[in-house]
């Protein structure tokens, strides 16, 4: 089963994206996978600037580029902001998807994207549950060489999805965020094999 990666397009303490990304990890181990909970806020990345980038590199966005790299699966679980994805999630990209000039790996800009099966998962306190992040986010992933798992999942009224240790209270949201993990899996075990 291949290694997989999970993360949330926000730093907010109390994010439903991040307590989404949590519950998911747990139900991905529960399904035998290989999970690495990614939290942004462990990062140190400035706002993507290319002047700053003719600099150097930030030694952080080359560690998250080897992680992003050594993980064929990926689920992002995507806050919806003014109906996108937040700009977290965007500068996140755009730093990890930026070649690093000279360098005998990260010359690449598209290596650490290419070929990764991505499943998209949002949570949201309104009824469509961030699902227009996931819109927006889809596109970008794909122009990235990413592919996209058909199975994604919103979570509406996200405030009271979750009980006291941060697992999804409802089966039926379980069953739906079970539903994009083993798609994923499965997809990133061919197309890594």
């Amino acid at each position: 089963m291949p290694k997989l990666l999970v993360f949330a397009g926000s730093t907010r303490q109390q994010s439903f994206n991040r307590r989404l990304a949590r519950a998911t990890a747990d139900i991905a181990r529960e399904a035998g996978a290989e999970v690495t909970l990614l939290e942004l806020s462990d990062f140190d990345i400035p706002f993507y600037n290319a002047d700053l980038e003719s600099q150097g590199t930030p030694p952080d966005v080359v560690r998250l580029k080897e992680i992003l790299h050594a993980h064929p699966a990926w689920i992002v679980c995507s806050p919806e902001y003014n109906g996108s994805y937040t700009a977290l999630l965007k500068n996140t990209f755009d730093w990890a998807s930026s070649p690093v000039a000279g360098h005998p790996v990260w010359g690449d800009g598209a290596l650490p994207f290419r070929g990764k099966v991505v499943g998209m998962l949002s949570a949201s306190p309104g009824g469509l549950g961030g699902l227009r992040s996931q819109g927006h986010l889809a596109p970008l992933l794909v122009n990235l060489e990413c592919w996209l798992a058909p199975k994604a999942f919103a979570l509406g009224h996200a405030g009271n999805a979750f009980d006291a240790q941060g697992a999804l209270v409802e089966p039926a949201h379980r069953d739906r965020v079970r539903a994009v993990v083993d798609q994923v899996l499965w997809a990133g075990q061919r197309l890594a094999g």
